[in-house]
């Protein structure tokens, strides 16, 4: 049950931040968003605000969403059939349309033939025992009762996602991601702030651990490598390479203490890894920390950058090594991860989380039919062509891409549920 709990939340905070950038710069383009929930489901509270946006909270606690007005993304509440109620101003203007099945006595029932709420602004049909079709005008700042009861506003034109500039399509898009981004940010940062220091990355050595090569070799904290066998080191990541390359080996290390340039002949220690049974070289000595502010909130940023680095590097692998399904997760490895971070205490549930959201982010930027990419590749189509596809064109571009996603993701899932058993 904690990890359950523990996995809701984390993948609950990352998918709402990821929201909150849609939102956030969806208002800021001038685009309607109808409903930001927070959970899914049944809904349990609702409220809207002065701008017309109903913020939700539902049942259960798995992410959330925005709805779009227009994009596809908010399907037309009121069609042709429906019987509906309305509330009329002073001037017969229509102020709410009542589409659920709570009815209030002030209304007026009317059944629906037409209706246009984003051009025209109009609603027509038959009132009850009238024979006569009547068209009401709406306001375009009216609400919607939907059927399942939530209280959304209508959409006129202007204010759809389909009136915004590219520009700002664009960047309502890419803000999803980038909020992801910065999450990763901050908690990588948290963590810096939490860890004795910040490993420095150049070629000092820091602890050594007692009875290991490096140890026994009279290596010292503090020593500084300029070379390996007569290779100069300028950085952690060239020795490490270096070490791990040649397992079971002598090495000289020509190292730098204080004003004293010394020879030290290491024998590197042979370790097998567990997943692929290839053995490394391991010498049992630590990079050297940086304790500096500075240090702490630039690990924030380089994290965050190495999981998106690593994550181009993995998709660009397979155009050599070919497509590997153990190279994903889904919400089953998702959640087993998120359970063992749990039990390991808090600063590796937030280590998890900070991976977990600049691995959203990046993934979410791929250029395919349905994420976040994607509609950004239509944008910039729409700026060389001067105008947008037709619907139906994006519509089916979206569906195969949202068919293409479904079926990936019940594939990995099956992956994640096989490997559980080996």
């Amino acid at each position: 049950m904690r990890s359950i709990i523990g996995f809701l939340i984390v993948f609950s905070i990352i998918v709402i931040v990821h929201e909150l950038g849609h939102f956030i710069w969806a208002r800021r383009a001038g685009i309607l968003v109808r409903e930001f929930s927070v959970g899914m489901g049944p809904k349990l509270f609702s409220t809207q605000d002065a701008t017309g946006t109903t913020y939700t909270l539902r049942m259960l606690p798995m992410g959330g969403y925005v709805r779009l007005a227009g994009a596809g993304e908010d399907d037309e509440s009121i069609q042709a059939g429906m019987e509906v109620g309305l509330i009329l101003d002073d001037q017969g203007v229509v102020t709410q349309i009542n589409a659920s099945q709570d009815h209030q006595v002030e209304e007026l029932p009317l059944r629906v033939d037409q209706v246009d709420l984003t051009q025209a602004m109009t609603i027509q049909g038959f009132v009850t025992h009238q024979a006569e079709r009547q068209t009401f005008q709406v306001d375009r700042q009216a609400t919607i009762r939907e059927q399942a009861g939530t209280l959304v506003t209508v959409a006129p034109a202007e204010v759809t996602y389909e009136a915004a500039s590219p520009w700002n399509k664009f960047k309502m898009n890419v803000a999803g991601p980038v909020h992801n981004f910065i999450l990763s940010i901050v908690a990588f940062t948290i963590i810096g702030f939490s860890m004795p220091g910040i490993p420095s990355g150049d070629n000092t050595l820091g602890e050594i651990r007692e009875g290991e090569s490096a140890y026994q070799a009279g290596l010292q904290s503090g020593d500084v490598v300029e070379a390996i066998d007569g290779n100069a080191i300028t950085d952690w990541e060239e020795m490490v390479t270096y070490v791990q390359k040649h397992p079971g080996e002598e090495l000289v290390f020509t190292v730098q203490r204080g004003e004293e340039t010394l020879e030290k002949p290491v024998e590197i220690a042979a370790v097998k890894d567990q997943n692929t049974q290839e053995e490394y070289g391991q010498m049992g000595v630590y990079s050297s920390l940086d304790t500096s502010v500075k240090a702490r909130i630039l690990y924030g940023f380089t994290e965050t950058w190495a999981v998106i680095t690593a994550i181009v590097t993995t998709l660009a692998g397979m155009f050599k090594k070919g497509f590997d399904l153990n190279s994903f997760g889904g919400p089953v490895a998702m959640a087993q991860m998120t359970g063992q971070a749990v039990n390991s205490g808090f600063t590796t549930t937030l280590w998890l989380m900070g991976m977990l959201s600049a691995n959203l982010g990046a993934l979410n930027l791929l250029p395919l039919p349905a994420l976040d990419g994607g509609k950004i590749v239509l944008n910039g189509l729409e700026a060389v062509r001067g105008k947008p596809l037709s619907e139906s064109a994006e519509g089916l571009i979206n569906i195969l891409g949202f068919v293409f996603l479904i079926g990936f993701m019940l594939l990995v899932t099956w992956n994640d549920i096989s490997r559980l058993f080996q």
